[in-house]
């Protein structure tokens, strides 16, 4: 395993620029990295090589911009600019993949509302929170995001990805 210095100088540059991407915010990007490192570095012990290292740490900033969300109840103005890693059910590197960039592509084609209720459910929201703060019901919140997905997973077969 790596050394924590080397973790740090190898991954640093990516997950700052992953969470400045994510918070638009450079001093919130700056302390939720270094949280990220310190997390890091007490879990190390529980990577079970999944993924890669990098995607392990990537997932680690994730959810710690995740739970600040949470805690401060501020929700981004451009909720199609979130982590959409989740959608493709993969494990690979975000800035890397081809199918992450086309997937985004596909949703910001969507409409604001469908793009709210895709990254509320990313992010771990339950369909009644979603509903509350969309002012909707949960039975459309729900209708949504199911043709929403539909959606994308035609225009995928359509463009030649079945997987």
């Amino acid at each position: 395993m790596k050394n924590i210095e080397e973790l740090y100088f190898t991954f640093n540059k990516d997950v700052y620029n992953y969470l400045l991407w994510l918070t638009k915010d450079h001093f919130l990007s700056e302390d939720l990295m270094q949280e990220t490192f310190l997390q890091t570095i007490n879990s190390i012990n529980k990577f079970k090589g999944g993924s890669s290292l990098k995607t392990w740490i990537f997932s680690i900033a994730r959810h710690l911009w995740l739970n600040h969300l949470r805690k401060s109840k501020e929700y981004p103005e451009d909720f199609a600019q979130l982590d959409l890693i989740d959608i493709a059910n993969t494990e690979v590197d975000f800035f890397n993949n081809e199918k992450m960039k086309l997937i985004y592509e596909l949703i910001s084609k969507e409409s604001e509302q469908s793009q709210k209720i895709i990254s509320m459910r990313i992010e771990g929201f339950s369909f009644s929170e979603i509903a509350d703060c969309l002012k909707i019901s949960e039975g459309s919140a729900r209708i949504i995001l199911h043709r929403c997905r539909n959606s994308i997973k035609n225009n995928l077969k359509e463009m030649g990805h079945n997987d």
